[in-house]
């Protein structure tokens, strides 16, 4: 088993981290982190719990900790649910100091040594850690996963950015407000409602993108030649992002070409059968209403992608269009560093 320790182990994501790695079969958490504030106290008086499941039995009395890498001892992986001006500085200092730093944060995803990773699209960009370990001087190393909209989306366009030619992507998105963290969306701003902005979303989507789809050639990464556009929205639903895709092609296609590549598409975590990996990364919903957040979360325990009303369309020419719902906090969050660990455990 590999000691894992998770930092920010009292927010939204902690908790599905620690949901998630409850009984995980390579993994065991040894440290949990906060702010000085829960440090010294035993995980459940620190805590206030937002998911359906429970506090595991194992963390319940688990002390927390300062998120200082001199107060986690004997840790191989620290998995970072921290605020993003928090995880700019505290990162760094748990790679220093020799750890493997799985990070949700935004703060280093954009950083050109810093591998930006969705294991099923873009596993060579791990390659960047030598360069980031050279260059820094650390004997640790940070892994990101990309902003929870951003993943869902990529994961949709990987395969038909390897079989056609992509010309212009524009999305528009219905968000949750689990996102947002529990206190992140007020109650009187979202019933009855929708908040047509969320900052920093669209920008992270079309940068994110197009760095994940990108040619790596083992010490930099180029971006993909093609155009994002996105419009980003916070809807009144609990958990599941639900994405409205449209895509210029430069060739002409079949619908049932597109469905195919769906379909079949997989990638290195399959083929190693890691324990979080969805057999299929990709779920077909054929009804015309669906997918739909409430139904289609959960699909591949909340790490898969559900996409349906796959059409053409015919107001643009080589036009496509389709529905995808992703799990923000699983797929989106928690499960995206946890695959990566595992990958980064597996073949490292």
């Amino acid at each position: 088993m590999v000691n894992v320790g998770i930092l920010g182990a009292t927010g939204m994501v902690g908790q599905r981290f620690i949901e998630l790695l409850a009984d995980h079969p390579n993994f065991e958490v040894t440290a949990l982190t906060a702010s000085s504030r829960s440090a010294g106290k035993r995980y459940e008086d620190a805590v206030t719990w937002h998911l359906e499941s429970k506090i595991p039995e194992a963390i319940g009395d688990t002390i927390v900790v300062d998120t200082d890498p001199s107060r986690v001892k004997d840790v191989e992986i620290v998995f970072s649910a921290l605020p993003t001006q928090h995880a700019s500085v505290v990162e760094p200092k748990f790679a220093e100091a020799g750890m493997k730093v799985a990070s949700n944060a935004s703060a280093m995803r954009m950083e050109p040594d810093v591998p930006l990773v969705v294991p099923e699209v873009n596993p060579e960009h791990l390659d960047l850690i030598e360069t980031q370990q050279r260059k820094r001087g650390w004997d640790g190393f940070i892994v990101t996963n990309p902003n929870c909209s951003t993943i869902a989306l990529v994961m949709t366009l990987k395969p038909l950015y390897d079989q056609f030619n992509i010309k212009r992507v524009y999305v528009s998105t219905m968000q949750a407000v689990s996102g947002a963290g529990y206190n992140g969306v007020p109650s009187m701003a979202i019933v009855d409602n929708l908040v047509p902005f969320i900052g920093d979303e669209e920008e992270k989507m079309e940068s994110e993108t197009l760095h994940l789809l990108g040619d790596f050639d083992g010490t930099t990464v180029t971006d993909a030649n093609f155009g994002v556009s996105a419009s980003c929205h916070r809807v009144a639903v609990l958990d599941g992002h639900t994405e409205a895709v449209f895509i210029e092609m430069k060739d002409d296609f079949e619908v049932d070409d597109i469905k195919q590549s769906f379909s079949n598409f997989n990638g290195l975590p399959q083929k190693l059968k890691l324990h979080s990996a969805p057999e299929n990364p990709i779920v077909i919903r054929e009804e015309l209403n669906r997918p739909q957040p409430r139904m289609d979360r959960m699909a591949g325990n909340g790490m898969a992608v559900s996409v349906g009303r796959i059409r053409r369309d015919d107001v643009f020419n080589n036009s496509l269009k389709y529905i995808l719902v992703g799990h923000n906090t699983i797929r989106g969050a928690a499960g995206a560093s946890i695959l990566n660990a595992e990958l980064i455990n597996e073949i490292m």
